[in-house]
């Protein structure tokens, strides 16, 4: 199996372990453009809950973090189920200070 392949089916684990005990998430994936979010849309009394929870993209073979809003380091997850710390992309980081963050999850 090729490596962006192996990626998807990672991605879309992760994202559906995350997922599975909450019955108000929403998993958004668009496997021809690569894009896999955790959405979600509820209310709570008279509040709204609404946003991007997770956005990964695979974009040139590397995992794409675009946003994260959960407490669970989504990073290691892809990492320990089998993506290579340098196929990580922080994409919410500001591109001059990304690299850091690759070269800090490479030396771990």
């Amino acid at each position: 199996m090729d490596r962006v392949t192996q990626y998807r089916q990672i991605i879309r684990q992760c994202l559906e372990d995350f997922a599975k005990n909450d019955p108000n998430a929403q998993l958004i994936f668009d496997p021809e453009r690569d894009r896999y979010l955790v959405m979600h849309n509820e209310w709570r009394n008279d509040y709204r809950l609404y946003g991007c929870a997770i956005q990964l993209d695979l974009i040139d073979a590397k995992v794409w973090i675009q946003h994260n809003s959960t407490e669970i380091y989504i990073d290691r997850e892809l990492i320990q189920q089998g993506v290579a710390p340098g196929d990580l992309v922080f994409g919410f980081r500001a591109p001059s200070i990304r690299e850091r963050f690759t070269e800090a999850l490479t030396n771990v």
